[in-house]
């Protein structure tokens, strides 16, 4: 604890010397933990432009073992503000749109989120998935009398829409098929 609060004064005098300044509530050495480095602090993580930086398993791609590395993925304050965006969409309650016009919303903003986000970890990006797979069955149940009462029929007809239509929304072209219910 007293070395990083050593480095921390060390740090400050540098960048007053360029006069500049840490924000002191803001500003926290954190630990880079990770296979190599495997000492205890209390700050091992960090979030910064809506990726968070932490300890994570990673699959080495030259001879495909798991090993531990510091690695960004997005961070779980950006997985709720892209919750709520599409939350704000009101997609379930729009019943006289079809499901065309709602791939046309979604579609560029899940572009987008898949790549920013999507570049380091695509699979930390599947909550976010699983959420519009369920908002399209909370709509389908709104918009089918059929499908009323019937959540896992719902689910079903989507799974199957999206195995013979996969290019209509970007994540079922990612493969991201399975969850509905």
């Amino acid at each position: 604890m007293q070395e990083a609060e050593a480095l921390k004064a060390e740090l400050q005098a540098r960048l007053a010397e360029c006069h500049l300044e840490m924000h002191p509530t803001k500003t926290r050495i954190v630990y880079c933990k990770d296979g190599k480095r495997k000492g205890k602090h209390p700050n091992f993580k960090f979030d910064f432009l809506g990726y968070c930086f932490r300890p994570r398993l990673v699959r080495r791609f030259r001879d495909n073992t798991l090993f531990g590395g510091f690695n960004p993925a997005v961070s779980p304050s950006a997985m709720k503000a892209m919750r709520a965006t599409i939350r704000d969409l009101n997609l379930r309650r729009q019943t006289q749109l079809s499901l065309q016009d709602i791939a046309r919303k979604l579609n560029p903003l899940l572009r987008g989120w898949i790549g920013y986000y999507g570049r380091y970890a695509g699979s930390a990006l599947y909550p976010l998935f699983r959420y519009v797979n369920q908002t399209l069955v909370a709509w389908a149940m709104r918009k089918f009398k059929r499908f009323k009462h019937y959540k896992i029929q719902t689910s079903q007809f989507l799974q199957r829409l999206a195995k013979e239509c996969a290019g209509l929304f970007v994540h079922w072209q990612a493969g991201m098929i399975g969850t509905f219910a």
